[in-house]
């Protein structure tokens, strides 16, 4: 079957992106091809949310055939995290059927060249795009995310992350040129003479492992590094969290085919309930590649076992914010209460630790003591989730029933100094919604150094009352080589404390965050600028997006004849 969709109209169409995506990662400057607000959506063919919202609902009871080899049954209950069940069916796979399937298209697949691919990737990316109201839908019953994140995190976020790993595909693999003349003098005799060819190929089969919280945006970059690289891959979503990252196989191998390529290079893998298949994909022998997000066991024995893989893991790691002094108390206060509240504290960069001088910190409203920051902040948490309206649309649900019982055991480690209420949802009243917990420690007594040593994912923090700024130091910089850090923020007025900071982060490889107190926080960060992660600490051995998360998903083959 012809191509619908050639190398001459997908370059025409995607190149001149591709180049703004390679200038911004070059400046660092602020760009984003994907519109962040839902007022953008509905013309040149996307889907406006209500469209969006009509596409999703119209995927409960059906069976998403991806038209895949090998499949052996069907497979589905997702129930969101807001009590409905979306009732959608998966293909279950024979991966002894389906593996090789993948392997077959890759040749084609290398043989287009670093400049196609990326092109493909873009469409793919732009189909996305397109549909990104539908894909919202599909994170916020998957995740628990309220509308808005999940509309923003999953969709224009996710695209650009996805984007990014394309352009650093693109930049690693064009250092060497296609073809190279090489000629050596010889004094009188006649000069030695090379032509030389410099092919990038794929290491093989990528496997994505999926989590349940951010399926999109931390799914997307290796899915489409190990994609633009040559490499077919294997989608393996979080069981909870299937819909999302299933759409995304659907797209691709839509535009595969109509470009001329095998659908295969792309394929879902879900499983049955209990089935627990990442183990076994994580160690055959055609994975050659693995990303993935979740917990610091499994990403430990990935690390471990996974020994015929290159792999990719994000954690978990124990973030800190040192709260010394400010010039602006309020923007602290509210900053560090947004930061605490978003998402229910389920992101793998919301702060957990606040080390805060038991003695007090200085402030542009006076001395204000440990006691009065902690209380002054639980009132500005309060103030923010005061009116449930917005406190749903900040907090959205909670993901999973562990998050929950880490949150109830949480106000036992402890004085509390907020309490978690309840908050109902008047659309979906089955959620489990939940305000943060703000609990007291003493950085300074071995009874409390387990709590806030050790990683609460959720809507949970701990106040902890340090000695000194430099007590302070010595407890982020043994959390952060122990335990890891996805980040670190910190507030004070002193160049000498902010000096120190700065050579803690440097010298343990964790991304900084200085005096945040307007509409930036720590625990976002922006895809072409910012680096999620740094590779550097256990709390993730690859950043997201740099040169090392892609240079090694292709190998250079020479071949050299006399010329």
């Amino acid at each position: 079957m012809a191509a619908e969709l050639t190398a001459h109209q997908l370059i025409a169409q995607h190149r001149p992106t591709l180049d703004l995506a390679l200038e911004t990662i070059r400046t660092r400057a602020y760009w984003s091809p994907h519109p962040e607000h839902p007022k953008a959506y509905g013309e040149n063919g996307s889907l406006d949310a209500a469209a969006g919202k009509a596409a999703f609902d119209a995927l409960s009871g059906t069976r998403l055939d991806l038209g895949q080899p090998g499949t052996d049954g069907w497979v589905g209950g997702e129930i969101s995290p807001y009590g409905i069940e979306l009732g959608v069916e998966y293909p279950h796979a024979d991966l002894d059927v389906l593996l090789p399937a993948m392997r077959a298209g890759q040749k084609a697949w290398r043989d287009a060249g670093a400049e196609l691919r990326a092109m493909v990737c873009l469409e793919i990316l732009r189909r996305i795009a397109d549909r990104t109201m539908e894909f919202a839908q599909a994170v916020m019953h998957t995740s628990g995310q309220a509308f808005m994140m999940a509309f923003q995190a999953g969709g224009p976020h996710a695209q650009d992350r996805g984007m990014e790993a394309v352009a650093y595909a693109y930049v690693e693999q064009s250092r060497t040129p296609d073809t190279a003349e090489w000629t050596k003098p010889q004094g009188k005799r006649d000069p030695l003479a090379l032509t030389k060819r410099f092919t990038p190929v794929p290491r093989g089969i990528g496997l994505v492992i999926g989590c349940n919280t951010f399926p999109t945006w931390n799914g997307y970059p290796g899915l489409f590094a190990s994609l633009a690289t040559g490499n077919a891959v294997l989608v393996k979503p979080h069981p909870r969290a299937v819909l999302p990252l299933a759409l995304t196989v659907q797209v691709a191998r839509d535009v595969l085919t109509e470009a001329g390529f095998d659908p295969n290079l792309v394929a879902l893998a879900a499983e049955r309930p209990g089935e627990g298949i990442a183990k076994t994909l994580a160690t055959r022998p055609e994975i050659r590649i693995i990303d993935y997000t979740g917990s610091t066991a499994f990403g430990d024995w990935l690390e471990a076992n996974a020994r015929q893989a290159q792999v990719y893991t994000e954690k978990a790691g124990v973030n800190a914010v040192l709260v010394e002094s400010t010039d602006d108390y309020q923007g602290m206060l509210a900053n560090l209460a947004f930061s605490l509240s978003l998402y229910s504290g389920q992101m793998c960069t919301t702060p957990q630790n606040l080390l805060i001088p038991r003695d007090g910190i200085r402030t542009d409203q006076g001395a204000k003591t440990y006691d009065e920051v902690t209380a002054d902040l639980a009132r500005a948490v309060d103030g923010l989730l005061g009116d449930d309206a917005r406190a749903n649309a900040l907090l959205g649900a909670i993901v999973n029933p562990d998050v929950k019982a880490r949150l109830e055991a949480a106000a036992g480690l402890g004085e509390v100094a907020l309490a978690s209420r309840e908050v109902t949802n008047p659309e979906f009243p089955d959620a489990v919604v939940r305000t943060p917990v703000i609990v007291k420690l003493d950085g300074a007594k071995p009874e409390d150094e387990a709590a806030y040593t050790s990683e609460c994912f959720g809507p949970v923090s701990f106040a902890v009352a340090v000695d000194s700024a430099d007590h302070a130091l010595e407890l982020l910089r043994r959390s952060v080589r122990e335990k890891g850090a996805m980040t670190v923020g910190a507030y004070t007025t002193d160049p000498e404390v902010e000096e120190a900071v700065q050579e803690v982060c440097l010298e343990e490889a964790a991304q900084l965050s200085l005096n945040l107190t307007g509409g930036v926080y720590v625990n976002q960060t922006a895809a072409f600028s910012d680096f999620h992660g740094s590779g550097g600490n256990p709390a993730a051995n690859a950043a997201l997006c740099d040169g090392a998360f892609v240079a090694n998903r292709f190998r250079v083959v020479e071949v050299r004849r006399p010329a």
